[in-house]
Formats: structure tokens, C-alpha cells, sequence
């Protein structure tokens, strides 16, 4: 099993629109509301890959129950949220059918209270204890503690879990200081952890702060990965255009999968790299086309990085 955790739930909504237009009135030609959050995004990929997959964070409130209710219709995910008394979050995408851009709106999330977070915490440990490996995933909601992913990182790895981080800010420093496996920031993201914008050297910088492995990802450019066994960058064959949202997350799905399928680096990549590119031609986050999938993944480049200077 694998363990996703999204602190900040959410109820994804997405609509679509003929031409997005400031100070306009718009006519919605779909509307499209499923579970989401960064994790959740996640776990969803992991399940139609074959994966089992079970998810916690909080839930709470009339959209939390949504978020729940929804939960119960996805095969292969299991719902291990945590209750709280506040009401989770919503996200609003709205795709131009134009331009195929995306603007996306993202609630703050409810206060979680200290008991709540005890809660969770206590709930975490039980759901590691069975894990193949887990993902931290997203921003933390008001009341957690910036430093809770760093403890995260800990209960995982003194229960010998694999760990992949991948959040921003604060909470991402103080997690790369608790030596996750892998962490997966975008280059804004490590830029802003390093101080450096040149992508090798503060992927490089990145490592050297504790994490083990550091796999960014560079937009279209696809992603550059730094660990213990070799520095590889990888890219699709061209640049696809769609809905990015949910791209990320596709490619922590693939590299979680490979990860447990004990692929190498590079295949990992590979993995990676396609899933996020069909999920930018998928219509909402946390899904892909799997037939772009399949043909992406033998045409994905991945070659040697030089070490940066």
C-alpha cells in the first residue's frame, strides 16, 4: 500500500469556458467537481497504474463530506482522512477553451485545532506502519505546524518507509532538513529553497541540504534529478498543450511507482515525464490519457547532466 497525505484537501472545480475575459461575464460549458488536493491527485494516478493506494489529511464541513462521498466511487483508493470541525477547502480552475490556459483559484483551507493535528498524527503513524512507501504532499493549513512535515519525514523513516516531500516555503526547507528520500519541487520552488536559478547547481544545493534525492521539475523542459546514483534530465518528445493542473502531481505518481516497481532512475524518469504530459492533455487534475501515456513513455528522453560548476 501506498500512503498519500494531503493536509489541505479539497474539492477540485473545474469549469470551462469558450474565452476567459477580465471584467466579463462568462457562459460555463462543463463543470467538473471530484476529490483533490495534491495528494489525492496523486493517489488517483497511483490507482489506475495498479497501485493501492489510501489517503489521509483532514476532511470537514459540507465539502468535506463531498470530498469523502466522491472518495467512496474511486477504485482502488482508500479513505483514511482525518475528521475536523472545520470545512475543507475548494479549488477553482477555469480552462479557455481558446487558449487551453488555466487559472486556478485555491481557498486557504480550515483551521485545524491542536487535537486535530494530534489526531492525525497518532492516525499517521498507524498508516505508515503498513506502507510501501508515502508521499507529503501540498500546503499545510492554518494551525499545523510549519515544522509538520519535517516530523512526518521522521515517523516515516524510523519506521524504514521511503518519503517523497513535496511541498514549498517554509514547510519544504524545514522538511529537507529532516533528510526525506526524495523531494520534488519546481524550479520557482527551488529557487526559492537555494537562492540559486541556474536548475543543476540548486537542485545540487538542494541535496546537500539533506534530501536524498531532488528531482525538479522544469515546466516543459520536463524534469532533472540529482541522487546518489547519477544526475539525469528528462523531456518529452514536444511540448503538449492542455490543462497543467494535476501535471505535477502525475509525476510524483510515477515516481512513487517506480519506486515501488524497483525500477532504475532513469525508467523512473520516463515514468514521470509521460504521466505528466498526458495528464496536461487529461480535461481535470489527477487523471492522464493513458493512450498518450503509453505512446509518451518510449519516446521520452532522458540523458546525463553535466555537473554544474
Amino acid at each position: 500500500m501506498i500512503l498519500t497525505v494531503t493536509p489541505n484537501t479539497a474539492l477540485d472545480i473545474t469549469y470551462r469556458v469558450q474565452s476567459l475575459r477580465p471584467h466579463a461575464s462568462h457562459r460555463v460549458t462543463e463543470v467538473t467537481e471530484r476529490p483533490g488536493g495534491k495528494g489525492l491527485n496523486v493517489a488517483r494516478v497511483l490507482a489506475a497504474l495498479g497501485h493501492e493506494v489510501t489517503v489521509t489529511g483532514f476532511a470537514g464541513g459540507a465539502t468535506g463530506h463531498i470530498v469523502q462521498q466522491r472518495l467512496t466511487a474511486e477504485p482502488g483508493v482508500t479513505d483514511a482522512l482525518v475528521p475536523i470541525a472545520g470545512a475543507s477547502r475548494r479549488t477553482i480552475a477555469v480552462v479557455d477553451e481558446r487558449t487551453g490556459d488555466t487559472t486556478q483559484l485555491n481557498e486557504p483551507g480550515p483551521a485545524i485545532a491542536p487535537a486535530e493535528w494530534s489526531a492525525f498524527q497518532e492516525a499517521y503513524e498507524d498508516l505508515v506502519a503498513d506502507a510501501s512507501a508515502v508521499a507529503l504532499c501540498g500546503s499545510l493549513p492554518p494551525g499545523v505546524p510549519v515544522n509538520a512535515y519535517a516530523g512526518l519525514v521522521r515517523t516515516a523513516r524510523a519506521a524504514g518507509v521511503p518519503v517523497l516531500l513535496d511541498t514549498s516555503g517554509e514547510p519544504l526547507r524545514r522538511g529537507v532538513a529532516a533528510r526525506p528520500d526524495i523531494i520534488k519541487p519546481n524550479a520557482d520552488e527551488l529557487a526559492e529553497l537555494t537562492g540559486s536559478h541556474e536548475p543543476l547547481r540548486a537542485t545540487q544545493d538542494a541535496r546537500r541540504r539533506g534530501a536524498h534525492a531532488v528531482v525538479a521539475s522544469l515546466g516543459t523542459e520536463g524534469l532533472l534529478a540529482v541522487t546518489p546514483e547519477g544526475r539525469w534530465r528528462a523531456a518529452p518528445p514536444a511540448r503538449v498543450h492542455g490543462n497543467p493542473t494535476g501535471a505535477g502531481d502525475s509525476a510524483v505518481a510515477g515516481l512513487l511507482s517506480g519506486l515501488v516497481d524497483h525500477l532504475p532512475w532513469p525508467d523512473r524518469l520516463a515514468r514521470a515525464v509521460a504521466l505528466s504530459a498526458a495528464t496536461v492533455l487529461a480535461p481535470v487534475a489527477g487523471e492522464f490519457d493513458r493512450g498518450a501515456y503509453e505512446e509518451l513513455l518510449g519516446q521520452v528522453a532522458v540523458t546525463t547532466a553535466a555537473t554544474a560548476a
